[in-house]
């Protein structure tokens, strides 16, 4: 069906979202895990997913580059990303919206609806 991979460096949030999407593998598709931006460019290169959660703050790549190479670079349209971040500037929706992010979704976030967006992008009823 389609891979997910979810980038954060608080260990807190990874376990979250992967009890959240955890009803997704019976669906088929596949979650995978980064905490940082290097770790996730390399699953993306290698794996591909349809749809990532990208925290913005986080050290070495922080998310508006790891987004930026994955849109703007590798020219991935096809991969979803959606920015999860504590900023909630204008500024930094617009550098999330520079940067190629198809969503920018500040935390505290609903995780229902995280779960529900994930399930439409997929195509999954």
């Amino acid at each position: 069906m389609g891979k997910v991979l979810v980038v954060d460096d608080a260990p807190v949030i990874r376990l979250l979202l992967a009890r959240v999407f955890e009803t997704l593998r019976k669906d088929g598709v596949e979650l995978l895990f980064a905490e940082d931006g290097y770790e996730a460019l390399r699953i993306v290169e290698q794996e591909h997913p349809r749809v990532v959660f990208l925290d913005v703050m986080m050290l070495g790549k922080n998310g508006f580059d790891v987004c930026h190479t994955i849109k703007k670079v590798w020219k991935m349209e096809d991969v979803h990303v959606a920015l999860l971040t504590a900023k909630c500037q204008d500024s930094d929706r617009r550098k999330g919206a520079e940067a190629g992010a198809n969503e920018y979704i500040t935390k505290p976030f609903d995780p229902d609806d995280l779960l529900a967006r994930v399930k439409l992008i997929l195509g999954i009823p």
